[in-house]
Order: C-alpha cells, then structure tokens, then sequence
C-alpha cells in the first residue's frame, strides 16, 4: 500500500490554516522546530501515528481526515463530496449515476 506524505502534509497544512495556526506555533504545541512542521506539510518527512495523533488534537480534526481526506466525525460521512461532485455533472452523467445507485441499493 502506498502512503502519500505530500497529500496528508497537504491536509495537515490545511487544517492548521483553517484554524488560524501558524507554522510556528503548531511546531511549538508539538514540541518539535518549524522546519520539522514544514518537511511534514510538504510530504518531505514520513509522519508517525504518534505524531499525526498529536496534530490532530492541535487542529481539532482526527487522524481520518489526514489520511483519507474524510472525518468520519462527520454524521453525514462522505454526503458533502458526493453532492459536490454530483452538481458538477452534466444531465446524463447525473441520470447513469441514478441508475448506478439504484442497482448499488438492489443489491443488498
């Protein structure tokens, strides 16, 4: 299984930024140097789960979204990205996405 330290230091950025944190003072909260916090936002660095643990307590997320790019804190797990993407389809990709799930439904 590959891993993709860019796009979770990606999401980590993201998160730190949403909160209004600093490069600097999330390098602080985990005791480690900016330059660390910069390497891990930039994929540079393999991150542990010890350490994404603890910058996910710093930025209020958990450690899901980082990998997944999903909070299954959320109570409506994945409902944005589908209607997201959903609305950015044309009529006839909307109906074959329809039919899609009505066999997906069948089907259990």
């Amino acid at each position: 299984m590959h891993v993709d330290y860019k796009l979770i230091g990606g999401r980590i950025k993201e998160r730190r930024k949403a909160r209004g944190m600093t490069q600097e003072q999330l390098a602080e909260a985990l005791s480690v140097t900016v330059g660390y916090v910069s390497q891990m936002e930039r994929g540079v660095t393999k991150i542990n789960l010890e350490m994404l643990a603890a910058i996910a307590q710093q930025v209020d997320s958990d450690i899901a979204f980082f990998v997944t790019g999903v909070s299954e804190s959320h109570t409506v797990y994945l409902q944005d990205e589908v209607v997201e993407k959903y609305q950015k389809l044309n009529a006839v990709n909307r109906q074959v996405i329809l039919e899609f799930m009505d066999i997906l439904l069948r089907r259990q």
